[in-house]
């Protein structure tokens, strides 16, 4: 059975199990009280939302990868580094789930001392790291300030429905088809699985009937996933631009980190802190719809994961043309967003 028939089958199985495990975790917050009551001024939602669907998404994507480590003939060891991911990856989702159970949640000191441990297991345990640096520790710090700004950094942007599972989604979807060339598998299955399982979940998120949260058990999850997926390929091939790649594929959640921030910060308060500072409601304050802001976003992802993609393809004239296009494009769509007032 060839590579490509495998990554649509764990595509495909991941979408399936996720889409079965939804309602069963939407089933067992609304028993377990597990809801995210709109009780503060920074919730956009009206009424109480079960969490847990980041379990239905995590369901889907370790049923996938399962599977297919039992029906693919795989020389021993070459999913090693998927192992790192899963273990790093269920620490972070425990680690949601437990903020998202806890009626007053975690401290975000410890929230960030249990993100570093994860972190640490995937850079030093099974070596995933940022190669491109030749300092070995200095790779390996760098690397974990990666991994938990981008963890957080989904955590961040998951303020309306359909938003951090639909970018992720392209983002995972960019990886899996930028890394195909290479002998890296186990991005492979992972991307596709990932995809898959959040395709799964996303029809619930927008339910109206039906809806779910995947809360900070989600969020983190594929927020840590993401992150160590995009240290595992190589970019450079044609060019040494294409090391922004990856940067541009999560462009959107390390933009909103960074505007929120800087926003926060101007205001004198700490960039920890919940506000409405997010771009997506920012622009909803600007007249658009929810629906109209979700397409734009889905189209500017996709739009960004395909010049990441032609990164990794191009000459270096081209890639550096291209680079600044899209540097002036983020400074046009800063400007704009920071002459909307909010609260």
């Amino acid at each position: 059975m060839s590579d490509q028939i495998l990554y649509l089958i764990s595509f495909a199985v991941a979408l399936l199990a996720a889409a079965l495990a939804t309602p069963v975790c939407r089933a067992f917050a609304w028993k377990l009280n597990i809801l995210d009551k709109p009780i503060s001024e920074i919730k956009t939602h009206k009424i109480s939302t079960p969490y847990l669907g980041g379990i239905a998404i995590a369901c889907g994507w370790i049923v996938s990868l399962f599977l297919i480590r039992v029906i693919a003939d795989f020389p021993s060891g070459t999913l090693r580094s998927l192992r790192g991911i899963m273990y790093g990856a269920l620490i972070v989702m425990l680690l949601g789930f437990i903020d998202d159970a806890v009626r007053k949640g975690l401290g975000p000191k410890l929230k960030l001392i249990v993100q570093i441990a994860a972190a640490a297991i995937v850079v030093f345990g099974f070596d995933i790291r940022i190669n491109f640096i030749p300092h070995y520790w200095l790779s390996c710090v760098v690397s974990i300030f990666w991994v938990v700004g981008i963890t957080n950094a989904f955590n961040i942007i998951d303020i309306m429905d359909g938003l951090s599972s639909g970018i992720a989604a392209i983002a995972a979807f960019a990886f899996l088809f930028i890394s195909l060339p290479t002998e890296m598998i186990y991005v492979n299955f992972c991307a596709a699985a990932l995809a898959g399982a959040l395709l799964g979940f996303i029809p619930y998120n927008l339910s109206k009937s039906k809806k779910i949260f995947m809360g900070d058990t989600g969020s983190l999850f594929i927020g840590f996933i993401l992150a160590s997926l995009a240290m595992g390929t190589s970019y450079t091939r044609m060019n040494e631009i294409g090391l922004f790649a990856p940067l541009l594929i999560l462009a959107i959640p390390i933009y909103e980190t960074f505007l929120v921030s800087l926003f926060r910060i101007s205001k004198g308060k700490s960039p920890l802190m919940g506000s409405k500072d997010h771009y997506a409601l920012r622009m909803e304050k600007m007249g658009f719809s929810r629906k109209k802001i979700l397409v734009v976003t889905y189209c500017v992802c996709a739009f960004l994961a395909f010049c990441a993609f032609l990164f990794t393809k191009v000459s270096f004239v081209y890639a550096a043309m291209l680079f600044l296009f899209v540097l002036a494009s983020l400074w046009f769509a800063s400007v704009k967003l920071a002459s909307v007032k909010v609260e």
